[in-house]
């Protein structure tokens, strides 16, 4: 297990690695910093981006606070290497930027 830093950023439009500040990574959440909601959205994103069970992901400090201390499943390089890839656009969903019911 691998002791991550981390800086959630809520309230995003996307969620998306932002960058990193020293050892501690900045993270963009799509959800509120309410009733936990960024704390589950940070937890399915990473496991999302590092391809592990959402269940594995632990907060260890931070609960209730921007700056958190994860511990992830891996080694710490490889978790680092994931988190810097860029990441992928979901092309799941169609675009609506501009669009309406009627849109096809």
């Amino acid at each position: 297990m691998a002791k991550l830093s981390v800086r959630i950023i809520p309230n995003a439009s996307k969620s998306e690695v932002a960058g990193r500040e020293g050892a501690t990574w900045k993270i963009r959440v799509a959800a509120p910093p309410i009733e936990g909601k960024a704390n589950e959205a940070l937890i399915k994103f990473l496991s999302d981006i590092l391809d592990i069970p959402k269940t594995s992901i632990e907060i260890l400090k931070g609960h209730s606070s921007k700056q958190k201390i994860l511990d992830v499943p891996g080694h710490i390089s490889d978790i680092e290497e994931k988190l810097s890839r860029p990441t992928v656009p979901d092309r799941s969903r169609p675009a609506t930027r501009g669009c309406n019911a009627r849109c096809v």
